[in-house]
């Protein structure tokens, strides 16, 4: 699991929820879903003790939160260590007793930089989502069996992927076929590109277009139908591009 693929409602409770599992992102235990867990002579679902479980052995997701590695958190030593001590509503004058700063003018400055700290994030984040909506992307196929996140591909997501299969060039063969299913629609955008819209194959004629591309060249047909890029008669003796 990587910490930096997490959205921030997963990090904000402590775990991830991946259907099958609750899985705690700070030590990686996992709860499976189908399972009843027996804790202090209780019997609770998956959900409830991986929330007992982020209590009991991290204290809580803010405790656990400030725990991970500096590369996640951007905090200093000393802010972690204010950070802990103002969660226990402890009197400034207190904290001074608790750790390195010397003087509450000290304190009052670090909890300014860490409200400024706050404000910049939020903003950051707003900068990030808006760079999402200037990303060009690349148009879906009418003939898209299901419109989801596998068709939210950039025109460099595109370039990349296209570079990374087509070693000797658009023109050239494959070696292998993605199984990632954004790669493989990337792959087969470009494939199709190599029928003529508007004419009608038999499928003799669909085999030698694909079999110079790939060796499998039986899959690519299948799939080019699958996805929806490809349609072909009842009787599978023609096939056409979908209009795009």
């Amino acid at each position: 699991m990587n910490m930096g693929d997490l959205t921030i409602e997963e990090i904000s409770r402590g775990y991830v929820n991946t259907g099958d599992t609750y899985e705690c992102i700070f030590c990686k235990e996992i709860f499976d879903t189908e399972e009843v867990f027996k804790i202090d002579n209780r019997f609770i679902t998956a959900k409830k003790a991986i929330q007992l479980h982020i209590e009991n052995e991290h204290n809580s997701v803010f405790e656990g939160l400030l725990q991970l590695d500096k590369k996640y958190t951007g905090l200093s030593d000393i802010q972690t260590e204010l950070l802990m001590l103002f969660a226990t509503g402890a009197p400034d004058k207190e904290i001074i007793n608790n750790t390195s700063a010397n003087s509450i003018s000290t304190i009052r400055q670090h909890r300014f930089k860490l409200k400024e700290k706050e404000k910049q994030a939020k903003v950051f984040l707003a900068i990030m989502q808006a760079l999402e909506t200037t990303k060009v992307y690349e148009p879906i196929h009418k003939g898209a069996t299901q419109v989801d996140e596998r068709y939210a591909i950039t025109v460099d997501e595109k370039e990349k992927v296209l570079a990374t299969y087509f070693k000797n060039g658009l023109d050239g063969p494959i070696e292998s076929f993605p199984s990632k299913e954004k790669r493989k629609i990337i792959l087969l955008q470009h494939i199709v590109t190599k029928f003529e819209v508007g004419r009608k194959y038999n499928e003799k004629e669909i085999n030698e277009i694909l079999k110079p591309i790939y060796s499998d060249y039986v899959s690519i047909r299948r799939y080019l139908i699958e996805y929806g890029f490809l349609d072909r008669s009842d009787d599978c003796t023609t096939y056409w591009v979908k209009e795009v």
